[in-house]
C-alpha cells in the first residue's frame, strides 16, 4: 500500500517530537513492502529554526541518516490532490493548516479512493479547543489519538465518530542500548523549554536536586530562555543545545540516569499520555525516574519499569539510590527493556495502524497477528 503523511515536518525534529514517531513507523512500513511518503509545508518553524541553529548541513545529514525516508517539501501553489491520487492511505497531523485539513477531506468526499485518518499528537485539544473545534473533519475515516483520554476528548466534543487510542513509541532500530559506550556522566535530560508549560516543574524535579547532590549532569534541548539557563549554569548542569534524535541513544548511553518531566497540560487534562521520551528512553536501556504523572492506561509498570518522585525531595533521595545502587540500576533498565520490547515499538504501532485500517474498511489492509487489539 502506498501511504502518504501530510506533518509538520519529518526531516526537522527541532522541538517536534512528533518527527521521531513518524519516522519510524514510516521505517517499519518501508521494511515491510510498502511505500511511504512525507508532505511537509515550505514554511515549518521547526525545519526553519533547526537551520536557523546548526546550517543547511543539517538536511543532508537527515537524508544520510535516514536514506529509506522519503520527504517532500509543497509549496503553496502544490497539487495536493495528485500527490494523493494512487494513495491507499492519508494521514494527516494536527499541525497541518486548517484550510489545508479541509482541502484533503474534500479531495476524499469528491472521490478519493485512499482511507483518510486525521492524527492528533498534541494537547490543543484542551489547551486551544477552538483550534480543532474549527478543524473540518467530516470527511475523515477515522481520528488517531495518542491517549485514551484524548480519545475521549474527541467524542465527547463530537470532533469525530470514529476515534481509535494510537500511542507513540520508540523505534527500537536506532533507540537500543548501546553497552559499548562508557560512561561519562551521571545524570542527562533531553527535553525542551517550551512555553513555561513545566519551568516550575524542570527547577523541582531537576535542578534542585542536581544541585544539592553535586551532580555531572547534562540538559539537551532548545527554547531555553536565559533565566533558565542562567539557572542551569548555577546548578553546575551542562547545556549542550539541541541534539538530533537519532544521537539521543548514544547520549542517553553515556550517562547513568534520566528523569522525566511531564508538561503540566498531560498531567492535569490528559492523564495516561506519556509523550515519547520515554518510550525511547525505557528502549535505550537507561533508568529513568519520573516526575508525577498517571499511568492511566497501564502502559507501563510503574515502580519496576521506571521510579516515581511524589516531590523534589523524593527525586533527590531517588537519584541517589539509583546512582549507589548497581542492582537497582540493572533490574530498572531490565523491566524498561522488556516492557518496550513486549509492547511498545514503532513495530507494534505499525501492527495497531493496519488494524485500525482493516476495521476502516481499506482494500489491501490485514489484520496483524502482533500488537494489541486496537480500542474504538
Amino acid at each position: 500500500m502506498k501511504f502518504v503523511f501530510y506533518t509538520h515536518s519529518l526531516i526537522s525534529d527541532w522541538n517536534h517530537g512528533n518527527a521521531h514517531f513518524l519516522r519510524g513507523v514510516m521505517r517499519d512500513l518501508v521494511r515491510r513492502g510498502h511505500e511511504a511518503l512525507a508532505l511537509e509545508p515550505l514554511r515549518s518553524w521547526s525545519r526553519d529554526n533547526l537551520v536557523h541553529d546548526q546550517g543547511r548541513v543539517v538536511l543532508d545529514r537527515f537524508k544520510d541518516t535516514f536514506p529509506d525516508l522519503r520527504s517532500q517539501i509543497y509549496p503553496p501553489d502544490f497539487d495536493h490532490e495528485a500527490a494523493m491520487a494512487d494513495a491507499d492511505v492519508v494521514i494527516v497531523h494536527e499541525w497541518t493548516e486548517p484550510a489545508l485539513v479541509e482541502r484533503i477531506g474534500k479531495a476524499k468526499r469528491d472521490g478519493g479512493r485512499f482511507t483518510l485518518l486525521f492524527h492528533d499528537t498534541h494537547h490543543r485539544a484542551v489547551s486551544s479547543q477552538g483550534d480543532i473545534a474549527g478543524l473540518d473533519l467530516g470527511d475523515y475515516n477515522a481520528i488517531l489519538a495518542f491517549g485514551e483520554t484524548l480519545r475521549q476528548r474527541y467524542l465527547k466534543a463530537g470532533w469525530g465518530k470514529h476515534v481509535f487510542t494510537w500511542h507513540e513509541a520508540a523505534d527500537d532500530s536506532l533507540f537500543k542500548p548501546r553497552p559499548e559506550v562508557s560512561k561519562q556522566g551521571d545524570l542527562i535530560w533531553i527535553g525542551n523549554w517550551g512555553d513555561d508549560e513545566r519551568s516550575a516543574e524542570i527547577d523541582e524535579f531537576l535542578v534542585q536536586p542536581v544541585k544539592d547532590l553535586k551532580l555531572k549532569a547534562t540538559v539537551r534541548g532548545v527554547r531555553y530562555p536565559q533565566h533558565a539557563l542562567d539557572a542551569l549554569n548555577d546548578a553546575g548542569i551542562r547545556y549542550d543545545g539541541w541534539i538530533a534524535n537519532a544521537e539521543a541513544a548514544t547520549a542517553f548511553a553515556r550517562h547513568q540516569v534520566t528523569v522525566h518531566i511531564p508538561r503540566r497540560p498531560y498531567v492535569e487534562h490528559l492523564p495516561g499520555i506519556p509523550t515519547i521520551r520515554p518510550f525511547e528512553a525505557m528502549a535505550c536501556g537507561i533508568p529513568l525516574i519520573s516526575a508525577p504523572w498517571d499511568d492511566a492506561e497501564n502502559l507501563f509498570r510503574p515502580g519496576t519499569d521506571y521510579l516515581i518522585a511524589r516531590d523534589g525531595a523524593d527525586m533527590k533521595g531517588l537519584l541517589k539510590d539509583v546512582l549507589s545502587d548497581a542492582a537497582l540500576r540493572d533490574s530498572l533498565i531490565a523491566s524498561g527493556l522488556e516492557t518496550i520490547r513486549a509492547r511498545h515499538t514503532c513495530r507494534h504501532r505499525v501492527d495497531e495502524l493496519l488494524a485500525i485500517l482493516a476495521r476502516c474498511g481499506t482494500p489491501g489492509a490485514t489484520q496483524a497477528s502482533a500488537g494489541r487489539e486496537a480500542a474504538e
